[in-house]
């Protein structure tokens, strides 16, 4: 399946959320038609090992998303403890995205 490129100078749009007491920035990308192209995530604690995880996870939903994937498949299937909280981040970030942020 082909990559759809996004241009290079784009939109985006940014929010702050917590998880287990890590402050994570999202910075959200979009394609023409409102899609969710792209998403960068870091870490308030920059250069840790869960900055540097949510960076690498998001780098690849990203390519994921840009070649096709079904963004809403993919956040129902990420880790969530018994009461369907997400327990990641790129899971938290989707959700806040959908609406049903907790």
């Amino acid at each position: 399946m082909n990559r759809d490129r996004l241009p290079n100078r784009r939109l985006c749009e940014s929010f702050v959320f917590e998880i287990d007491g890590l402050r994570f920035t999202a910075s959200i990308g979009r394609f023409a038609d409102g899609r969710v192209a792209e998403i960068f995530l870091n870490n308030h604690k920059f250069g840790n090992q869960s900055d540097t995880n949510a960076r690498d996870a998001a780098i690849l939903l990203s390519f994921a998303l840009q070649h096709g994937a079904d963004i809403d498949a993919i956040r129902k299937a990420l880790c969530r403890d018994s009461a369907r909280r997400a327990l990641g981040p790129i899971a938290r970030a989707l959700d806040i995205l959908a609406g049903e942020s907790s």
